[in-house]
């Protein structure tokens, strides 16, 4: 059996609005040249348009790959139970169970400050689903994307499909900016939003940026669920 390699990254962990994507994709040896032919890179150092020239060549190179949206409301319910790198693992572990090919190596760009923590984490949540299955190597690093093709290919999946999913909401329910804390439109839509009433699904009620700006509006600590 060739050696094949599942690079596996996300988009989306930061922002208050729309989803969290992640992605993981299986390459054999041939695939990760094409994706080197391609100059694939990580999703951050490429221009939306050719992310998304890029995007049907990753999967016409994939021999298979796996995208989950995990969406606001489900990111909030599962914070009050743990962490959102707990929350990755286990959506990670699922998607790897999933999968028909089954790779050799693991590659995924590390959530943790301390990057074999992460991996411990999958291979918990792994082990969780089915003590008996046979866990390939994993690699689990910081800049990841950056430095392995594989995972690269992942990023600019899960880029893609986050933007695809965002577009959706924006054409939904007008400009709210990149819907990350740090943009002052994002911050003036949130507080249009809390003025307004209930915040909508689309938005994730857990992020501080909300707390904050719910008791700028009224002084008090007010329970997010009021909102």
């Amino acid at each position: 059996m060739s050696k094949t390699v599942c690079g596996i990254d996300e988009a989306g962990r930061g922002p208050v609005i729309g989803p969290m994507v992640l992605c993981c994709a299986v390459f054999d040896k041939k695939g990760a040249e094409k994706l080197r032919e391609y100059n694939v890179r990580d999703s951050k150092k490429v221009t939306p348009a050719r992310r998304e020239y890029l995007e049907p060549l990753v999967k016409q190179t994939a021999l298979e790959y796996k995208i989950v949206l995990i969406s606001p409301v489900e990111i909030d319910r599962m914070r009050k139970k743990m962490s959102l790198n707990e929350l990755e693992a286990v959506k990670i572990a699922q998607m790897l169970y999933s999968l028909k090919t089954r790779p050799r190596t693991i590659i995924v760009d590390a959530a943790d400050s301390v990057e074999v923590n992460y991996k411990k984490r999958i291979l918990a949540c792994m082990q969780k689903i089915d003590k008996s299955f046979k866990t390939p190597e994993i690699i689990s690093e910081h800049k990841a994307d950056d430095r392995y093709v594989e995972v690269s290919g992942a990023s600019i999946l899960a880029k893609v499909e986050r933007d695809r999913q965002v577009e959706k909401l924006r054409q939904k329910h007008g400009d709210f900016g990149s819907g990350y804390p740090s943009d002052e439109t994002t911050q003036k839509h949130i507080q249009e939003l809390l003025k307004n009433g209930p915040l909508p699904d689309y938005v994730r009620k857990s992020w501080n940026t909300v707390s904050q700006n719910a008791n700028a509006l009224t002084g008090t600590q007010k329970k997010l669920d009021e909102y």
